[in-house]
Parts: C-alpha cells; structure tokens; sequence
C-alpha cells in the first residue's frame, strides 16, 4: 500500500504514532536539466522582474518527483511513514541539477 503525504514528516516523530522499528534511510533522486526553450522563456520573464514561474514550475515537479521516488523507495522496503524528510540540491554541471530527496524510512503504530 503506497504511503499517503500524511504519514510523512520533517520532524522525528508523527503525531499519535510510535517508530516501532526503523529501518533505515530512503531516498529519491532526479538529476533534470532545463530545456533551451525553458531557458528563453524563463529569461523573457526575467526582463518583468519577480517570480520566474517556469523555473517555479520546473523545481516544484522535479521536487515531487524526488519525494514520490522516495516514497516508493520507503514503501519496497517496508515502511508505513517516512520522518526526518529533507531535500538537498546540487548543480552537477551547469544546467543540470540534481535533486535528492531523503529520510528516515519507520514502521509505526497508533499510540490509541
């Protein structure tokens, strides 16, 4: 059964539940690099000022990707919840980055 968005967490704990076993970390990595035209329309919209909302667009679904590669990474193994969630980004190569995302995949169980 896939993990739901609710029995995930950056804190070290979901509320009403206990870790009852740990089992280890989990992770989801997209390496993405932005397309020649993505990198025009992104500099037209830089010209306007504020928020560039392709590039907006393009690290919001490479993060939910990450996140969704994490989750079934958390799910093969066995685990109901993932805490201590955390995202880490690098350039790789200019134009390219990847996004890593990461946590502490747990087997819990209601404390009712």
């Amino acid at each position: 059964m896939p993990l739901v968005h609710s029995m995930t967490t950056t804190a070290n704990s979901i509320d009403g539940y206990r870790v009852v076993r740990t089992l280890g970390i989990v992770r989801g990595i997209i390496v993405r690099s932005r397309s020649i035209f993505g990198q025009v329309g992104a500099a037209l919209q830089t010209l306007a000022g504020g928020n560039i909302s392709l590039f907006t667009s393009l690290c919001e679904r490479t993060r939910e990707e990450s996140f969704q590669l994490m989750l079934t990474h958390a799910t093969d193994i066995g685990a109901n919840a993932v805490i201590a969630i955390r995202y880490d980004a690098t350039e790789i190569m200019r134009g390219v980055t990847e996004v890593l995302c990461y946590g502490t995949a747990v087997v819990v169980e209601s404390q009712n």
